[in-house]
């Protein structure tokens, strides 16, 4: 590793869109923090990804303040971060309910992970920042669509594109050549996709590999702020 390795935190990483992400960008030599819940799949990601490049793994919920805080410390042991990805979120219910029969403290609870959580990890990992950094929030075409049963997760969704909006608007004052994107990866063949669709069978939806290419395009482009959907874009580009 050299003093231009590049440093990437992504939450969720232990499968699916960030295990997929996290793959590709350890196969180009980025460092990387990865996070999740689950301690036994995180540990099997760390162990695929190490084979590759150096991996920090750190198990646990993005929603408690002291697990950010660890995120923060992996962040400065690594020398900064070149890019944020905050994949980590829930679905809520399965299947999920209508909005007049949605408990309220489970819409909290999506509310916390999906929204509050991903501020609390960019406020936590902030001064780590690389002055070009990216930050990339993942989101969904549910945050835009009004899906009928889709009303809580579609909710968040919709609250972090517009937290998303409303911190590029701030870090183009403060720091100018940091990006910020919300990106809508598009339906994908995975365990969270098949909690919304119980029973269904999901396989006509693509591998979350087939949504990456469109990721590393803004990873390592100039792209202006904003949304986008990640199955459209094209991306020729190395990392």
């Amino acid at each position: 590793m050299t003093n231009k390795t590049k440093t990437a935190l992504i939450t969720g990483a232990s499968r699916g869109l960030g295990l997929a992400l996290a793959t590709a960008l350890a196969q180009a030599g980025w460092q990387l923090i990865i996070n999740a819940r689950g301690s036994a799949a995180l540990a099997q990601a760390h162990h695929d990804l190490e084979q590759l490049t150096t991996v920090t793994a750190v198990s646990g919920d993005i929603s408690h303040k002291a697990h950010r805080q660890a995120l923060a410390v992996a962040a400065r042991a690594a020398g900064g971060l070149d890019l944020v990805v905050n994949n980590a979120g829930i679905l809520g219910p399965s299947p999920q309910p209508a909005l007049l029969d949605y408990p309220l403290d489970v819409l909290e609870d999506v509310f916390r992970v999906n929204v509050v959580a991903q501020l609390g990890v960019l406020q936590a990992v902030a001064k780590t920042l690389k002055p070009d950094a990216r930050i990339i929030n993942i989101t969904s075409d549910a945050g835009v669509e009004p899906y009928p049963g889709w009303g809580g997760y579609g909710a968040s969704k919709a609250a972090l594109e517009q937290l998303s909006a409303i911190l590029a608007a701030e870090l183009a004052e403060r720091l100018p050549d940091v990006r910020v994107y919300w990106v809508d990866p598009g339906d994908m063949r995975t365990q969270m996709h098949q909690a919304a669709f119980p029973g269904e069978d999901i396989s006509d939806r693509s591998l979350p590999e087939e949504s990456v290419p469109g990721f590393l395009a803004l990873i390592n482009g100039e792209w202006a702020n904003g949304r986008y959907q990640a199955q459209n874009l094209v991306a020729e580009v190395a990392i």
